[in-house]
């Protein structure tokens, strides 16, 4: 063999190498790995679930699945299928766009204190029976607004 036909192998056999090598650390990585997507629809079932005052259990016998698989869901742990995002969407009873709602904006992930007050708020509010109850606690609050925005 030749001097420049030993280089020309070497470097076939390099190139090899490194293409051998880049598709086994492809293969190591999990293929179905979740994104801040995944993450993002986790946060907007959670949120969603609180407002309805449904504890994960409950949200989880709804939608067929463990306790473990609803918190996996809501932390973006695991992804959803679509099958199963369509479920959830019945069972919260939003559609399924609501669920990507704010994705261009990547919001943070954590909710200030205040949102979690505002979610607070509406967990308790939804579970007032009382429906002259809920009609007081919403002129109360309207009443409160109006006073603010007339003392700015």
């Amino acid at each position: 063999m030749a001097a420049s036909e030993d280089t020309q192998f070497e470097t076939h056999t390099e190139d090899q190498s490194r293409i051998m090598s880049s598709k086994q650390e492809a293969k190591a990585k999990p293929l179905n790995r979740a994104t801040d997507t995944d993450r993002h629809v986790g946060a907007r079932i959670r949120e969603r679930r609180i407002m309805l005052g449904l504890s994960q259990q409950q949200m989880a016998d709804l939608i067929g699945v463990t306790y473990q698989q609803a918190h996996k869901y809501e932390r973006g742990i695991n992804r959803i299928s679509a099958g199963r995002l369509y479920e959830i969407s019945q069972v919260l009873g939003v559609p399924v766009s609501y669920f990507f709602e704010g994705l261009e904006g990547q919001r943070s992930p954590d909710l200030t204190a205040r949102q979690r007050m505002c979610l607070e708020l509406a967990r308790n509010f939804s579970q007032i029976e009382n429906e002259r109850h809920q009609e007081a606690l919403s002129q109360m609050a309207r009443a409160l607004a109006s006073a603010e925005r007339g003392a700015a």
